[in-house]
Formats: structure tokens, C-alpha cells, sequence
């Protein structure tokens, strides 16, 4: 173990700020203390808040961060060192002279690593919440947004709100199929035409040339679910021209996984791209204990010599639309042309038959496994199941009554669910795969609106935390790994995912003994617990305790090659 003479200098743990949080100095002239220094040391003592000293005029660096153990999101072990930043940028890692730096952070001996990059979230509507708070406060500075095929089709103007409305973190999109698809062609459940083809494949380019990091696809959303692989293939064929990553919540997470799987290889292969499966999982509880098989067509593939890699989230539970219990050519053209089709009794008879295979097939007897989330219609029916719902309104629970009743909210306008439908030994077994990231899948959360899943608010603290500090499922190391260089690797952010000089400022400071996450399924609305400090683009946009209004996010652009 050794620290700089300067890192010595200014004290060890618990000299000056909050127990279990990094003192935050602005560092001045250190060659003596003076009467008003000592004063300022006595008085940040007294009032437990960060000293703060007015700064040095030949500052070198804009903050230090010292005294913390460094994973640099290689993978590689910790080190103990200090990191220096200049313009939002790290210009120096190893011995920093804090002398020279117009703030410092004492990280205490706590993990500094770089900030957690969220590959899998759906934050279309970001800048009506700037903050991103659930996703600071575990740990995220970095979002790519845009994903199961749906986004903003215009890449320049989504991103180009920066300039009027800044947020804390940093933001990529992917351009999306469905909302591409929607676009030219509505909600119809038919191929294109050529001229649909082209017009389609313009939108993505122009994406792309926007700064767009890759082509998303929702198999099983509308209008996704229409597309035959051909017609993918042609866009991501666009999208590979620019260097882009083909990103695709498959066609099937359940009884067809390995058919669904094998098609977003196949598509990558013959558009010559990166694929990255989104939430690699088994929903299907005939499949539980299955995950060694649909790992092996992802290691199958590398095998091959084809980039392939996944993203997970922390929970044997997924979340998404109650819509997709249904069959998707019931809801072609949208709602008002599905509630048409269901007021015919036969065609409601055939509903009834699907998704009651559909049940068989996946191995439940019931929907049971299935929770409300959000229900505008009766927000009374948040975090209870679908059995339990149709009790308390139909006075039974036969299948039939569940399904009459998932028909029912349908026609009210649906309800976001949440699944747990999967199985922890599959959660663990993927998650040691050295391919696979860690993304929460999320939105930004409206603090106490609804039962949303809890990993909106814990995922990166749960894997910290429960799956690293508790199960010792993958190494602190490997964990982070997975959180940053993986994903800026993925998806070509170059500046990003490592603490390395030359690199962006993002960055966590941690106690992995505390890290953690609060949300569960029943009271998700609980921010994790054990950072001390995230800085985004060498600004501190949580301090600990609480955001601190700055607003240092930039948009993330596919870098050219």
C-alpha cells in the first residue's frame, strides 16, 4: 500500500465530511495552515459538510479525487491511486499532486471506478426529467436509450435538445425498427413495398449519419412483430455501413427462444454487424434450468468468430406490456382495430385458445405469475396479480376468467406488468458469462407513481451488492467490467467505460460493503444505497446525500471509425 506525500497531506479517513462519504475539498496554498484555514477546518468538522477553501489561481486540475482503491473497468484488480481532471476529461491516473487542483475528493478508501453505462433503457421522455435521478443514484452517468424497436425516428433533433434542456447524465440512442416501421407503414401486419423498403432504410440512415449507435428491433411489439427477417436484414445492413450494433429483444423469449435467438444472429451475420441480445433470459418455466443451451448459441456463434453479446437485468422477473399476452394479429392497425376483432365471438373464441396454449407451452397454469405495474383505468389493480384481480372483480379465477379479464383491461387501454416468470439459476448463469452486461431495461421513474419493477431504482446496486458482496456470483472486478468498458466497447463510445487518461470524467465512488439496493417488488420506490459521489464529465452530480443540480451530460454520438 503506499499514497502520495500530497495524498497524506490532507488527512486520512473521516478527517473532514460525512461518516462513509468522501471529503470534498477546494484546495488552496498547502505549504502552512493559516488562522482562517484552521477556522474553516474547525467549522466543517462542526457542521459535517465538505470543506470548502477558496481555490488555488494555478490550478492544474479542476478536481482530484484521492486515497481510493481504482477498478478501471478492465477488469484488471484494484489499485491504489489518484485520478486528476481537467475540462471534464482524466489527464492524469497514479500519483496526482492535490496541491495543483481546485477540488479534491478523499474517496476515503472506497471504490472509484468508472460510471456504469445502461445499455438496455427506454428514456424517450428524458428531458422532461433531466435529473434521472433512480439512475444516478445507482451509479449510471451513461444511457442508451431506444431500444425493443421503439424511439425517436429524427436521431439530430432528440439529441439536439441538449442545447435548451441539459441532463445530469449522458445519452445515446439507437434508431429503432418499429417506430421506423410505424412511421412508413403504420400498424399494418403485412410486408413492404419496395418503395416502404427504401424509405425506411433513408430513415436509418440518416439516423445513423445523426450519430445514432444502432438499429434496435422489438420482435414481439407491434409493428416489429410483422417484420419477416428479410426485411430486418435490409436495415441493419444500413445501419452496419456506419458502424453500428444490431440490438433486438428477440421474437421469442419463451418455448421458441433458440429459434428466436438464432434469427438476430442470422441477421447480424448477413448484415456483417455486432449483435447484442437484449435481456438474454428464459421466461418460460418449461425452459427453467435451460440457460446452458441458449448460452451455447451465443458462445457458438463467438466460436464462429461473430460479435456477439448480451444484457441482463438483476432479477428473475421481466416487465412489459400487458398487450403482449395476447396474440399479436389481434392488434394489428392498434387498439380501436383490436377491440373490433374481439367484439366478433368467434374471434374471440380464438384468442381464447392461443392464449391458453400459449400458457401450456410455457409451462404456467395460470396468470399468476403476471403483476399490474400501471393500470390507468383503476389504479387500484397496481402490484396485485391477474388471478387475484379476476377474484376480486368476477368473483372466480378459472383461466378463462383471467383471460376475460385481460381482454377487459385491454379494451380499457391496457396496463404495464410486471413477469416473474423466470428463474434465478438462469439469472446467475448468464451473468457470469464473460459476454454478457448489465442493464436495467428502465424508464425514468416518477418517484411513488404505480408498482414498477424495482430495477429501475437497484439494478446496478443489487449486482453490487447481492450477486458480488453476498453470492460472490462474479468477481467486484468482473462486475464493473461488465457496467463499463463491455458496453462503451459494444457500442463504440471510445472515451467512455474506463478510468484512463485521456477518457471521460465519469465516474463512482462507492463503499462495496454497503453498496445495495432498497426496491423491491412490493415498495420499489427506494433509491440504492452506498455511493458516495457520481461525476459526470468531471462534474459531481450526486454528492452522496443528495442531486446536485448540475446538469454535465452530454449526447453520445456513434464515433466514426
Amino acid at each position: 500500500m503506499w499514497f502520495d506525500k500530497t495524498e497524506t497531506d490532507i488527512g486520512r479517513s473521516g478527517d473532514v465530511g460525512q461518516a462513509g462519504m468522501p471529503a470534498v475539498q477546494s484546495v488552496g496554498d498547502r505549504r502552512g495552515l493559516t488562522f482562517m484555514k484552521i477556522i474553516s477546518l474547525l467549522l466543517a468538522m462542526v457542521l459535517s459538510t465538505p470543506l470548502v477553501i477558496l481555490p488555488h489561481t494555478s490550478a492544474e486540475y479542476d478536481l482530484v479525487i484521492t486515497n481510493g482503491r481504482i477498478i478501471d473497468g478492465t477488469g484488471n484488480p484494484w489499485f491504489r491511486g489518484s485520478i486528476g481532471i481537467r475540462d471534464g476529461k482524466i489527464v492524469k491516473v497514479g500519483r496526482v499532486d492535490v496541491s495543483k487542483a481546485t477540488q479534491v475528493i478523499d474517496a476515503q478508501n472506497q471504490i472509484v471506478a468508472p460510471g456504469f453505462i445502461d445499455v438496455h433503457t427506454h428514456v424517450e421522455d428524458i428531458f422532461g426529467n433531466p435529473n434521472a435521478e433512480n439512475f444516478v443514484r445507482m451509479g449510471v452517468t451513461s444511457l442508451i436509450t431506444g431500444n425493443c424497436g421503439g424511439s425517436e425516428t429524427d436521431v439530430g433533433e432528440f439529441l439536439g435538445r441538449f442545447k435548451d434542456k441539459p441532463l445530469a447524465v449522458n445519452l445515446a440512442t439507437l434508431i429503432a425498427h418499429g417506430s421506423v416501421r410505424a412511421k412508413v407503414m403504420g400498424l399494418d401486419n403485412r410486408a413492404p413495398t419496395p418503395e416502404e423498403q427504401q424509405k425506411m432504410n433513408a430513415v436509418v440512415e440518416q439516423a445513423m449519419k445523426d450519430g445514432a449507435v444502432g438499429l434496435s428491433t422489438g420482435l414481439i411489439y407491434l409493428p416489429g412483430t410483422f417484420a419477416k427477417t428479410e426485411e430486418v436484414v435490409e436495415l441493419a445492413k444500413v445501419a452496419s455501413k456506419y458502424g453500428g450494433t444490431y440490438a433486438s429483444h428477440i421474437r421469442n423469449e419463451e418455448a421458441r427462444v433458440v429459434d428466436a435467438i438464432n434469427e438476430a444472429i442470422n441477421i447480424g451475420e448477413q448484415a456483417r454487424m455486432p449483435v447484442e441480445i437484449s435481456h438474454f433470459k428464459i421466461s418460460a418455466k418449461s425452459l427453467w434450468g435451460k440457460s446452458p443451451m441458449t448460452i451455447g448459441l451465443v458462445k457458438a456463434a463467438r466460436d464462429r468468430g461473430l460479435t456477439v453479446t448480451v444484457d441482463e437485468y438483476a432479477y428473475a422477473a421481466s416487465s412489459t406490456s400487458l398487450d403482449s399476452r395476447m396474440p399479436s394479429w389481434v392488434l394489428a392497425g392498434g387498439r380501436a382495430e383490436g377491440r373490433k376483432r374481439l367484439a366478433d365471438a368467434a374471434t374471440r373464441t380464438k384468442v381464447f385458445d392461443e392464449m391458453k396454449q400459449e400458457l401450456k407451452e410455457r409451462g404456467f397454469k395460470d396468470y399468476s405469475y403476471a403483476y399490474v405495474a400501471s393500470y390507468r383505468a383503476n389504479a387500484e389493480f397496481n402490484g396485485k396479480n391477474i388471478a387475484e384481480i379476476t377474484q376480486q372483480v368476477r368473483g372466480k379465477k378459472k383461466v378463462d376468467d383471467q383471460i376475460e379479464q385481460i381482454l377487459e383491461m385491454y379494451d380499457k387501454g391496457g396496463a404495464s406488468m410486471v413477469y416473474r416468470s423466470m428463474n434465478e439459476e438462469d439469472v446467475q448463469n448468464i451473468m457470469r458469462q464473460p459476454f454478457t452486461m448489465i442493464a436495467s431495461d428502465s424508464g425514468v421513474r416518477e418517484f411513488g407513481a404505480g408498482v414498477p419493477h424495482p430495477r429501475g431504482y437497484g439494478n446496478n446496486a443489487r449486482v453490487l451488492g447481492h450477486y458480488v458482496r453476498e453470492l460472490k456470483v462474479v468477481t467486484l472486478e468482473d462486475a464493473i467490467r461488465k457496467m463499463t468498458s463491455l458496453p462503451a466497447q459494444t457500442f463504440n463510445l471510445r472515451d467512455r467505460g474506463q478510468i484512463r487518461e485521456g477518457f471521460a470524467a465519469d465516474i463512482v465512488i462507492f463503499d462495496e460493503t454497503k453498496v445495495g439496493d432498497k426496491a423491491t417488488f412490493e415498495q420499489p420506490h427506494q433509491y440504492a444505497v452506498g455511493f458516495s459521489s457520481v461525476i459526470v464529465n468531471g462534474k459531481i452530480v450526486f454528492d452522496g446525500t443528495k442531486m446536485t443540480g448540475v446538469m454535465s451530460g452530454v449526447p453520445l454520438r456513434r464515433m466514426a471509425d
